[in-house]
C-alpha cells in the first residue's frame, strides 16, 4: 500500500510539514524524503510513522546535520507496510537502489568468492568460485575478499596436491603440467595417482577446510607410521613434510576455536571517520576480514550506525552468508529487529550480540584493534592529509594552504593538576617533536582562561624570541571567551600573520557537531567534509595530550606524602608518625593531643601538622 501525503500550497521553496504530519499514519512503514529535485535525500524506517518522521521536524533538540537534511526536504513520500520487518525489508532495499546521500550507503557490489569443489566421480577439481551456487558440488566459504581465497588455495595445493585445472586442460594432458612439477598436483590427469587415494586426499582436504585441522594431522601421522613400517621411507618423508607445512598453517591461524560460525563486527571513530572492521569465522577459522570507512552524514551515535551498516550489508540486496551468531561492538533494539528478520530469511535463529566472553571477547577485541589501526592509518595517510589541509584552505577563504597549524587544550580534575597541550600538524600530519606541555601554575583552580591564557604567553614569548616556528593557523579547544584570551595574548605580544579559529563542542559533544569561529564570528564548516574532519584530528590529538600529561602530573602529585611540605617535619619525624599510627589516613583520624605523644612531636608541631592535614 502506497499513500502519498496532499501538501498544502506553500511556495515552490517550503515544505508544508504540519499540514503533511496531521495526515499521517501511526502504522509502520517508509518514509523518503525528497528535494525539490525529485531526488531522495533519506530512507528511513519506523514502527510508528506519525512519531518517526514528526521528530525531524521539532525545532529543540535537532542535530545540526539533521537541520541540514530536513531544510532541503520538498516532498516525504510514505509506504505503509503490515510490520516492522517488512519496513527493514523495505528501506534496505530503497537505499541499496537509490543510494541516498544521508544514509549509510554501503558501496559493495560484489558477491563474496567460495572455494568450490567439483562433484566429478574419480577427480573432482578445487577452485576459485564467485557467484551464484548453482551448479551441482560443494562451496567453502564465503571468503571476505579474493586474496583470501587464493591463500587458502595455495595452503590446501601444498598439503593435498587436488588438481585446480579446468577439464578441457586436464583431458588433453599427455605429460604432466608445472602443477605436479612443483608438487602442487598430484598428476591425476596422466595416472600418477589412483582414484581412491586421490578420494582420501579430497576427503581430507575437506576436513581441513570444515575446520577440523587436528584431525586431518592425525591422519598424516598414522600414514607417517604406517609408510615407515613398510620401508615406503619416501613415502613417508612426504607425509612428515605434509605433518609440518600444516602445522605450520595451524601457528598461523592463531585465531581459531574447535566450533564457530561467526561475523564479528567493530566499529571504530577517530576525528570524524568511522571505520568499520569485519571478521569472518567459519567452522572455527578465521576466512579472513575486511575494512569499510562509511559516511556519517546525520552523525548517529556508533549503535545506531553500526545498526544501520549490518541492516544494510545483510539485506542491502547483496546474497550474502548469514552465519548463527553475529557478534557486534556495540548494540541497541535495532539489532533484536534485525535478528529476528535474517533469522525468517534463512529459516533458522540468527543471533546478534555485543556481551560475549572467552574466545569471542578476543575474536571481537582483535576486530576493534584492527578497526583502530585501519582508522588512524587512513587519517595519517600523507594523501589524505593534504586533502584535508586544500578543504581547510577553501572553507576559511584563506589565501594559501596552512603549512603548520597549532592546537591548545585544558586539561584537569576540579581544578587540580591544571595542564595545558600544544600539538602541532604540518602537511604530513602530526608533527609530535613540535608537541609541548604546560604545567600551569598561580591561576585559580579550574579557571580555565587563565590557563590558556598563561599557556599561550608561555608558548608565543618563546616563539617570538626565536625558539621555534610560528604556525599560520592557532586552533584553540573553546568558544568565543577562549578566542578572546588568545587575541588579547596575540596583540601584546605583537604576533600578527596567525590565523585564529575557535571550536566549541556541540550541544550533545557528539563529532560532527562543534561550531567554528574565526575572529570575524561563527562560520560553517560541512561537517563531514575533510576540513572538518581534520580540525576534529587535531582537536582530539590537543585533547588527548592534554588529558596524558594532567593525569601523569595528578598521579605525581598524589605519590608525594602530604607530610613533606610541613616545616619542621623531616624524612625521621614523618616516619615516627605514620609508624605510631599505621598509616597516613590513621593519623588524619587523630587529635592535636594523640599527635603530641608521638616522641619529637611538639605541641605545637602536632597543631602545624593537624592544621595541614584539615586545611579546608
Amino acid at each position: 500500500m502506497r499513500a502519498m501525503a496532499d501538501l498544502a500550497p506553500t511556495g515552490p521553496d517550503q515544505f508544508d510539514a504540519e499540514s503533511f504530519l496531521s495526515t499521517l499514519t501511526t502504522k509502520p512503514g517508509v518514509y523518503q524524503m525528497l528535494d525539490h529535485a525529485g531526488n531522495f535525500l533519506y530512507v528511513g524506517k519506523a514502527r510508528n510513522l506519525k512519531n518517526r518522521v514528526s521528530s525531524y521536524f521539532r525545532a529543540a533538540g535537532l542535530a545540526s546535520k539533521t537541520m541540514a537534511l530536513v531544510a532541503k526536504i520538498a516532498d516525504v513520500q510514505i509506504t505503509v507496510t503490515n510490520s516492522e520487518t517488512e519496513a527493514l525489508l523495505l528501506e534496505q532495499s530503497l537505499i541499496k537502489k537509490e543510494r541516498p546521500p544521508y544514509n549509510i550507503v554501503l558501496r559493495d557490489d560484489k558477491s563474496y568468492p567460495y572455494i568450490y569443489l567439483t562433484d566429478h566421480t574419480e577427480y573432482p577439481r578445487l577452485t576459485f568460485h564467485r557467484g551464484s551456487k548453482r551448479k551441482t558440488g560443494r562451496y567453502f566459504g564465503p571468503f571476505p575478499s579474493a586474496s583470501a581465497v587464493r591463500e587458502s588455495l595455495n595452503i590446501l595445493q601444498k598439503l593435498f596436491r587436488i588438481r585446480p585445472c579446468e577439464d578441457s586442460f586436464f583431458k588433453n594432458r599427455s605429460r604432466p603440467c608445472l602443477q605436479y612439477q612443483i608438487q602442487r598436483c598430484s598428476g591425476p590427469c596422466v595416472g600418477h595417482i589412483e582414484p581412491q587415494e586421490y578420494k582420501e586426499d579430497v576427503d581430507l582436504a575437506i576436513l581441513f577446510l570444515e575446520g577440523s585441522s587436528n584431525q586431518v594431522l592425525s591422519v598424516f601421522r598414522q600414514k607417517m607410521d604406517t609408510a615407515a613400517e613398510r620401508l615406503e621411507f619416501e613415502r613417508a618423508a612426504k607425509f612428515r613434510d605434509q605433518m609440518r607445512q600444516l602445522r605450520k598453517v595451524q601457528e598461523q591461524q592463531y585465531v581459531h576455536a574447535s566450533v564457530g560460525d561467526v561475523d564479528i563486527f567493530a566499529v571504530v571513530q577517530e576525528s570524524g571517520v568511522y571505520c568499520v572492521q569485519a571478521l569472518f569465522m567459519r567452522d572455527g577459522r578465521m576466512l579472513g576480514q575486511r575494512t569499510w570507512f562509511p559516511k556519517n552524514e546525520l552523525a548517529l551515535d556508533e549503535a545506531e550506525f553500526l545498526g544501520a551498516f549490518l541492516s544494510q550489508y545483510y539485506l542491502g540486496g547483496m546474497e550474502r552468508d548469514i552465519p548463527k551468531s553475529i557478534i557486534a561492538s556495540v548494540s541497541n533494539d535495532e539489532m533484536d529487529l534485525l535478528a529476528q528478520t535474517l533469522a525468517q530469511r534463512v529459516e533458522r535463529r540468527v543471533e546478534i550480540t555485543s556481551s560475549v566472553r572467552g574466545q569471542r571477547a578476543r575474536w571481537l577485541k582483535l576486530a576493534a584493534d584492527n578497526a583502530t589501526y585501519a582508522v588512524n592509518t587512513f587519517i595519517a595517510d600523507k594523501r589524505n592529509v593534504y586533502a584535508r589541509f586544500v578543504s581547510l584552505q577553501d572553507n576559511l577563504g584563506l589565501d594559501d594552504v596552512p603549512k603548520r597549524m597549532e592546537c591548545f587544550d585544558i586539561s584537569h580534575t576540579m581544578g587540580e593538576a591544571t595542564v595545558a597541550s600544544c600539538v602541532v600538524f604540518d602537511s604530513n600530519g602530526p608533527l609530535k617533536s613540535d608537541y609541548r606541555r604546560f604545567n600551569i601554575e598561580g591561576v585559580t583552580a579550574g579557571d580555565d582562561y587563565g590557563a590558556m591564557e598563561q599557556a599561550l604567553r608561555r608558548r608565543y614569548t618563546r616563539l617570538k624570541q626565536g625558539e621555534g616556528l610560528l604556525p599560520d593557523l592557532l586552533i584553540i579547544d573553546g568558544g568565543i571567551g577562549q578566542m578572546t584570551q588568545a587575541k588579547k595574548v596575540l596583540a601584546e605580544l605583537q604576533v600578527e600573520d596567525v590565523v585564529l579559529l575557535g571550536i566549541a563542542k556541540g550541544p550533545t559533544r557528539r563529532p560532527g557537531l562543534e561550531k567554528f569561529y574565526l575572529e570575524s564570528g561563527e562560520i560553517q564548516i560541512p561537517p563531514q567534509g575533510d576540513a572538518a574532519h581534520l580540525l576534529q584530528h587535531i582537536r582530539d590529538e590537543a585533547h588527548r595530550f592534554a588529558i596524558t600529561g594532567h593525569r601523569q602530573r595528578r598521579q605525581k602529585q598524589r605519590r608525594a606524602s602530604e607530610l613533606e611540605d610541613i616545616p619542621g617535619v623531616g624524612p625521621k619525624r614523618r616516619r615516627e608518625l605514620l609508624t605510631h599510627f599505621g598509616g597516613l589516613a590513621a593519623l588524619k583520624g587523630a587529635s592535636i593531643e594523640e599527635m603530641a605523644k608521638v616522641p619529637g612531636i611538639s605541641r605545637k608541631l602536632a597543631e602545624e601538622v593537624y592544621g595541614t592535614l584539615h586545611v579546608q
